[in-house]
C-alpha cells in the first residue's frame, strides 16, 4: 500500500470522526474541496505544507498525523493476520473437476477441500 493512500484513509476518519465536512476542511486548510476529496482517496501526493494545512484545519500536528498512519496501517496489517487464523485448514488436494475449462499452460488445476 502506498503512502499516499494510507494517509488519506486517515485524514479522511479523522475528519468524519470530529463529524466535519470536505469543505469546512478544504476551506480551514485554504485547499480546494476537489484536491482534498483527492488526497483522502489516495490520488493525490500533497507536499508536505498542504499536509499541514490540512493538518491544522483538523487541529493535528504532521506527527499526530503519521502516529495515526502508522497505527491504522498496523491494524490493517493485523486484521489480515486475523483472517488467516480463521480460514479452514486444507483436508485434501485433489485433481479439479466440474469447473470450466482449464488452461494446461498455467500448470495442473487443483482445487482445495476445506475441513466441514
Amino acid at each position: 500500500m502506498l503512502l499516499r493512500h494510507v494517509i488519506g484513509a486517515t485524514l479522511r476518519r479523522i475528519r468524519l470522526d470530529d463529524g466535519r465536512t470536505l469543505r469546512e476542511v478544504s476551506r480551514a486548510a485554504n485547499i480546494s474541496m476537489p484536491y482534498l476529496s483527492e488526497v483522502e482517496r489516495g490520488r493525490k501526493e500533497p507536499s508536505s505544507e498542504i499536509l499541514a494545512g490540512i493538518c491544522a484545519a483538523l487541529g493535528l500536528t504532521l506527527v499526530d498525523l503519521l502516529t495515526e498512519a502508522i497505527f491504522e496501517q498496523q491494524g490493517v496489517e493485523a486484521a489480515i493476520v486475523d483472517l488467516t487464523s480463521v480460514t479452514a485448514p486444507v483436508t485434501s488436494i485433489a485433481p479439479g473437476h466440474g469447473a470450466p475449462a482449464h488452461d494446461a499452460s498455467r500448470g495442473p488445476e487443483v482445487s482445495l477441500a476445506a475441513a466441514a
